[in-house]
């Protein structure tokens, strides 16, 4: 990872002025907080708060190793909802591909997430082939037994290491029918744009979904854009362009002339992401550095 001096970084208060003018101009509904990593920002309460008071559904996606620590100070805060990221249950497996021998807090702060009372909480797990396929029946017990909603991801071409195969990929159906072998389940109509096909278990056990966006894209429906931590703006993951707010922003440009950067780059917002063809462009930040 490189590094950026901290002056490269948005402030909060930069944060919080597009933020407002995207609610207020465009009638956003919903901000997410994602990273990275968002708990390691110093007093992200303090931007939870801001964002709060924008009267939006605020959720965030952490890594929740440090999640035992914050999660009431994020409820309190004004955080309804938070998606914790875990793509192992095996202290092992996980201490190798995260790095970090941290299974056990993470596992803590699923339940101390419950035990403050968010809106929802939900369990994200990138599954790919060779590496955690073989767990997807394990993690949709763990989702029953805990009453949260686990998510399973498709393997995209956004890990920093650069060794994503198509063949590692393991899609929406093949997930499903492991899971329904196990326990019954039904279609979920869909509502929205969210990215997530959800399934109900027949039992009365909850949901579970399915966030195709490989083998089954949703980019027809997609009405998401993100702002990096530097500042860009991006109108896809998969976007090979990005649009600097940062510099608008620090140049004291009004609310008017950010909202006619923000609507240009909307026009641009791709018709698809074109993975699954010959033409498709890797992004060059990984997910971590896009805020995936």
């Amino acid at each position: 990872m490189q590094w950026m001096p901290r002056s490269e970084i948005l402030t909060f208060e930069e944060i919080e002025r597009l933020a407002r003018i995207c609610v207020e101009r465009y009638g956003f509904e919903g901000i997410r907080l994602t990273g990275g990593e968002p708990t390691i920002r110093a007093h992200i309460t303090r931007l939870v708060s801001q964002l709060a008071a924008l009267g939006v559904d605020l959720a965030m996606t952490t890594n929740g190793a440090t999640l035992r620590n914050i999660a009431q100070d994020l409820r309190d805060a004004g955080l309804n909802r938070i998606n914790i990221s875990i793509d192992t249950l095996d202290r092992d497996k996980f201490a190798r591909v995260t790095r970090r021998d941290e299974l056990a807090n993470v596992l803590e702060g699923i339940a101390v997430a419950k035990q403050v009372g968010f809106d929802r909480v939900k369990i994200n797990s990138v599954i790919e082939r060779g590496t955690n396929d073989d767990e997807i029946i394990d993690l949709a017990r763990f989702g029953r037994n805990q009453g949260v909603e686990v998510r399973f991801i498709e393997f995209m071409p956004l890990d920093a290491s650069d060794d994503w195969q198509r063949a590692n990929v393991v899609g929406q159906d093949e997930i499903v029918a492991a899971i329904s072998a196990e326990w019954p389940v039904e279609a979920v109509p869909a509502t929205g744009a969210a990215p997530a096909n959800l399934w109900r278990y027949l039992d009365g056990s909850g949901t579970v979904g399915v966030i195709p966006s490989v083998t089954k894209p949703f980019c027809g429906d997609c009405d998401r854009v993100r702002l990096t931590a530097d500042g860009q703006f991006r109108t896809c993951l998969f976007t090979t362009v990005e649009f600097d707010m940062r510099e608008a922003l620090r140049s004291g440009e009004t609310d008017d002339q950010i909202a006619g950067r923000i609507e240009a780059a909307v026009g641009t917002k791709w018709a698809g992401h074109k993975i699954n063809q010959v033409n498709f462009i890797r992004p060059k930040r990984s997910m971590s550095q896009i805020g995936g």
